[in-house]
């Protein structure tokens, strides 16, 4: 059902994500009035606030993330703000909740950022107070469950309130410029879908490198680990929309669609074509970094760095190997896709003593947003010994090809979306059980084969068996 909503509900809206991203995002969505001037942003959350308290509350939280925003943005922002106290395992506390949000009949969305455990009871006390109508729609911040069964009890409770065209499963990868420029590289131009297949990509890798360890996320992350952290959702998310078929247009059902046929198409790995790894102390930027067990406080066998080559069984990509990495830990921050061409079948220029390379797509997403198509040229000059050839980039980089437009934190798309309906940018449940289901089978292979995180030091690039990981297939990771 279409609609624009005009409420907004926002669980665990005094937490992290809220003060980091979404309070911050909402803002800048107000600045440059995209949102209409009658939404109205309801956050709850057990922490005793009023609505003067959260709205202070939330200032310092804009202060401190939009530093150099307009102070009168802000304040114009802040009377959209209203709070309500909420222990999600008290029924009475959602009819309290209907009462402060009034009317929804031109239709409300709900942004639940809590953790997996208060999932069930919130969606039943939400439908308990009659705030699950034909008017709502809510938006799921993730994890979506630790497994294809927890997930599926989750998907089963919102189901319970929301039919699926009014359930925003988020990935917040999803938002990034970026991301969304894939689908432009790939489908409005030309010169790339006759090559974009087996007979002329020799192989995809995906890297998602991070600096930092923990941070506050310790209580998630050692349950976690790096494969459901982070493989399970944002990099095979980055890998559909790489593989996918062309969709047969720009919306939700057809292109999330083609990336479901992409993930049902992964094939199971073997044990040898996976490593992970857990870093011990090192150096970051020159500066010393304790190990995960150090920083844990116990000793652990969660990985912080996975490494696995994948394939997918059909016809575009038959023989192609997906090198995707990720890790905490590492030398930077970065994440990209590198497409690899294959050779030139045959090199005229070998006679005269030059070397030819592959051609390589470099998609960089963050922190840094651009393309790069490496092509072959003559270097310029006169040699006597022949002809000398070098691998130079096609730069596109994109706050200096669209220098207007200021660059955006990936949930005001996100949040956009949410209250005008629009899930073209959000994760489908089919999407999400395939992810798990591929996820569970690579984890009931390590407990089967007893594999364990093999230590690298902090500021490396992961243990040396994930360099030999591409090496033996002649591959270099990029870096």
């Amino acid at each position: 059902m279409s609609f624009t909503a005009d409420r907004l509900l926002l669980f665990g809206a005094t937490g992290d994500l809220a003060q980091r991203m979404l309070l911050p995002s909402l803002c800048a969505l107000h600045d440059d009035q995209l949102i209409a001037p009658d939404l109205r942003i309801v956050g709850t959350a057990r922490s005793e606030y009023d609505d003067d308290s959260y709205r202070t509350f939330a200032r310092e939280a804009l202060e401190k993330y939009l530093p150099d925003f307009r102070k009168g943005a802000i304040d114009g922002f802040l009377q959209r703000l209203s709070y309500q106290v909420l222990d999600a395992t008290r029924p009475e506390d959602f009819v309290s909740l209907s009462d402060e949000i009034g009317t929804i009949e031109r239709g409300m969305a709900i942004f639940l950022s809590t953790a997996p455990s208060l999932f069930e009871p919130t969606i039943a006390g939400l439908r308990h107070a009659g705030l699950t109508g034909d008017k709502v729609r809510i938006g799921l911040e993730k994890p979506l469950g630790t497994c294809l069964e927890s997930s599926r009890e989750i998907n089963d409770a919102v189901a319970s309130a929301f039919p699926e065209d009014r359930i925003f499963r988020i990935d917040h990868y999803l938002g990034k410029e970026t991301v969304q420029n894939l689908l432009a590289l790939r489908f409005a131009n030309i010169m790339f879908e006759p090559l974009w297949n087996a007979a002329h990509i020799d192989h995809v890798q995906i890297t998602i490198a991070e600096t930092v360890g923990l941070e506050s996320r310790a209580g998630y992350y050692d349950g976690a680990g790096a494969l459901r952290d982070m493989v399970q959702n944002h990099m095979l998310q980055l890998l559909a929309l790489v593989a996918m078929e062309p969709p047969a247009n720009y919306d939700a059902t057809a292109i999330r669609d083609e990336k479901v046929k992409v993930l049902r198409a992964l094939r199971l790995i073997e044990t040898s074509e996976a490593v992970t790894g857990q870093y011990r102390k090192g150096a970051i930027d020159g500066q010393p970094v304790p190990g995960y067990d150090d920083e844990l406080g116990r000793d652990s066998d969660t990985e912080t760095f996975v490494a696995i080559k994948a394939h997918l069984d059909n016809w575009r990509w038959k023989g192609v190997p997906f090198y995707l990495r990720t890790g905490k830990r590492l030398p930077e921050r970065k994440t990209e896709i590198v497409v690899n061409f294959k050779r030139v079948p045959h090199s005229i220029f070998a006679s005269r003593g030059a070397l030819t390379q592959p051609n390589a797509l470099v998609i960089g997403i963050q922190p840094e947003e651009n393309v790069r198509l490496q092509l072959m040229a003559k270097v310029p000059g006169l040699d006597r010994e022949g002809i000398r050839l070098r691998s130079v980039p096609l730069n596109i980089t994109m706050p200096d090809a669209f220098a207007g437009p200021k660059k955006r934190i990936a949930y005001e798309r996100l949040l956009l979306d949410l209250i005008e309906g629009d899930q073209t940018l959000f994760v489908r449940r089919d999407e999400v059980e395939a992810q798990w289901d591929w996820i569970d089978a690579i984890r009931a292979s390590w407990a089967q084969h007893g594999v364990t995180p093999r230590t690298y030091t902090a500021g490396s690039w992961g243990p040396s068996a994930a360099i030999a990981l591409a090496e033996r297939d002649g591959v270099t990771w990029h870096e």
